[in-house]
């Protein structure tokens, strides 16, 4: 297990680098990740590049014995290419130019853009890519999908579109162009969504625009990826990302990179119960997205600031225990971002491991003891985190629910996330994966508002019920099909035979909602925002509706169907249910539970086929004691334990 820290020589005084590579492998430091935005740096002019600097830094690290991430800092074009060439600048919404800030305003489908990219990656991959230091590649920088509106983006959205409807009558039937007298006859006629209100616009086009800017970011860092194979085929090459709004996708940016990188700012500030809300489920997300280990290439170290005003400062052990976080769930490199706060610029009080007076402060300390915790994990590299449930996570789902929102406070993350907490309130192992994953070796699969119907994804979630398996489906499924308009049958459409039931009304009652569940067992729980009424064909009621003009319908059902189970829950609860549901469905399924953990203690366990290893992270301001069934091994303490006591923030690690 490697810990690294985001380093930028190009901002600080020659005469520090040394000092700064000798105080980092002093500290425990194993990797530095360079160049990041460093473009003007080492291209000065058109054609001009100096890597006399970056020479001397890479020279600095590798004779330090620290290993090296190398950055295509494309993310950040230098002055000089944007007034030589305008046109690679982003075109909005609005039609206009967008306007050129710190980074991330040009747009990647202009040739010229596509060919001085290529031309710098060739540059800096001959120059270090057989440096045995280096040991991988990042290109770019948190790549979103951009709503770019050039005349090259037009051109290309109505070459995709064409490719693949290959006819006017095919995208106009697929888009719904018959609405509001919106019908092409012609190819300069379709163009880009528009600066409306995305409400006021054709949601069949704006998801197809997205998918087309999701696939053009892949064919970009595709087209990079291969520039540095074709230098170095061995080399490790990946692109970094995260939960933004205008997120990827991140199965397809992924598809042809080597690992998944990932930057992770958790929240600090604890909530009303004293816990602090997890980032678990966007690591079990990225994990998910190879089905294998993966990076931290950003990893929270002090304050945030400079994007919105400064954050409250991480608590003592925040540093330690969301990086050993990281480790439990998946990641076997975490890279903090950055060694020494920015003096310039507009990150400056995106804090560092150092401040700007450049005095270790607790941070640094918290910092030293965990590049020494982490060299006693390299046990884990090994070891596997297997799973028995799984949520689904799908990226046009998650765009045409953003498109379209479907009533106040909806959030198609956040049941995601809801679910993740619930059955990791029991200590469970969870898979975030996509819908058309093979789900073969899960016992319990949820799928949250399968919004959009994929036919694959249909068969795939019927595959797994036939053959044995525990399904989940919520509210607003099978609303629309995969042209992204609405299906003319009862809801959930093509899930209905499988849950066994009809939604004969529904009520987006939004976040005034004053209703409530009562499930079979009596127990009350509070629901909100969407109210499916049901009516049930071949399921049972599992809980309904307590009060409203539906009092006494179904709200959630359950239906066998073939070998499986499957459950329908129509509404959207509080996490009081989301727990005991969670709890039933284990039981039943013959999932093994840990009782009682305390609140906000997280578990995840690694096994490498010989031993298991168990993960204890206590996210929350108060100290826990979780009694042991049996004394256990510590590899943090390296003793025995009968009883792990967790402060605040605090990480033990158990062999089974």
């Amino acid at each position: 297990m490697k810990i690294g820290v985001d380093y930028y020589p190009e901002q600080w005084d020659v005469s520090l680098w040394s000092r700064d590579a000798g105080q980092m492998l002093k500290t425990g430091v194993k990797i530095v990740r360079l160049c990041d935005g460093a473009w003007s740096s080492v291209e000065k002019s058109d054609g001009n590049f100096d890597f006399e600097w970056l020479d001397n830094v890479v020279e600095i690290f590798s004779n330090a014995g620290i290993e090296i991430m190398m950055c295509i800092p494309t993310g950040n074009p230098p002055l000089w290419l944007y007034e030589s060439h305008p046109e690679i600048v982003q075109i909005g919404t609005d039609n206009r130019p967008v306007r050129t800030g710190i980074r991330n305003h040009r747009c990647i489908n202009v040739p010229y853009f596509r060919a001085y990219a290529e031309r710098l990656t060739q540059c800096l991959v001959r120059r270090y890519g057989h440096n045995s230091s280096v040991v991988a590649w990042q290109i770019d920088n948190e790549l979103e999908t951009y709503q770019c509106t050039c005349n090259v983006c037009r051109d290309k959205f109505r070459a995709w579109l064409w490719d693949k409807y290959e006819s006017f009558e095919n995208i106009n039937l697929a888009i719904g162009c018959e609405a509001n007298s919106l019908t092409y006859s012609n190819l300069s006629e379709i163009t880009p969504p528009t600066d409306y209100p995305t409400e006021w616009q054709n949601p069949a086009l704006c998801l197809e625009y997205r998918r087309f800017s999701a696939d053009c970011i892949a064919e970009y860092v595709s087209e990079i990826a291969g520039v540095i194979k074709r230098e170095v085929p061995k080399a490790e090459v990946t692109t970094n990302t995260w939960l933004c709004e205008n997120a990827p996708d991140y199965y397809k940016l992924f598809e042809n990179m080597d690992f998944v990188a990932y930057d992770n700012y958790p929240p600090v500030t604890a909530e009303k119960d004293k816990t602090v809300k997890s980032h678990a489920f966007r690591l079990d997300l990225m994990r998910g997205i190879k089905r294998d280990n993966f990076w931290i290439t950003e990893q929270l170290s002090g304050i945030t600031g400079g994007w919105s005003v400064m954050s409250p400062a991480p608590r003592p052990g925040m540093i330690m225990g969301y990086s050993l976080q990281a480790f439990a769930h998946g990641a076997d490199t975490v890279i903090h971002y950055r060694w020494r706060t920015a003096l310039k610029g507009s990150e400056m009080f995106l804090h560092g491991i150092l401040d700007s007076n450049n005095i270790p402060s607790r941070r640094y300390y918290e910092f030293a003891e965990l590049c020494k915790t982490s060299a006693k994990l390299d046990v884990f590299r090994s070891a596997k985190i297997v799973s028995e449930i799984a949520i689904l996570y799908s990226p046009d789902c998650f765009n045409a629910l953003k498109i379209q929102p479907q009533t106040d406070n909806f959030s198609y993350i956040g049941q995601l996330e809801d679910f993740h907490t619930a059955f990791a309130r029991y200590g469970a192992n969870i898979d975030v994966v996509s819908a058309d994953s093979d789900l073969s070796g899960y016992k319990i699969v949820v799928a949250p508002s399968v919004f959009v119907n994929d036919k694959a994804v249909t068969e795939n979630i019927y595959r797994f019920v036939i053959n044995g398996g525990t399904l989940v489906l919520t509210c607003r499924s099978g609303v629309k099909d995969n042209n992204n308009n609405c299906i003319m049958e009862s809801l959930p459409t093509v899930y209905r035979q499988l849950i066994g039931a009809d939604v004969t009304e529904y009520d987006p009652a939004g976040s005034t909602i004053n209703q409530s569940i009562r499930d079979f067992a009596g127990n009350t729980f509070r629901c909100r925002e969407w109210c499916d009424v049901l009516h049930v064909t071949t399921a049972k009621t599992y809980a309904e509706y307590g009060e409203n003009f539906y009092k006494c319908c179904p709200a959630i059902t359950m239906n066998k169907y073939c070998k499986g189970s499957a459950y329908y829950v129509g509404t959207i609860c509080d996490m009081d249910f989301y727990e005991n549901f969670a709890g039933n469905l284990m039981m039943q399924a013959g999932i093994s539970r840990l009782m009682g953990l305390p609140k906000g203690v997280e578990v995840v366990t690694r096994t490498n086929g010989i031993n298991d290893y168990v993960f204890f992270f206590n996210n929350s301001d108060e100290t826990v004691n979780i009694p042991l069934p049996k004394p256990m091994y510590s590899i943090i303490d390296s003793r025995g334990k009968d009883v792990i006591r967790l402060i605040p923030f605090d990480v033990d690690i158990v062999r089974k």
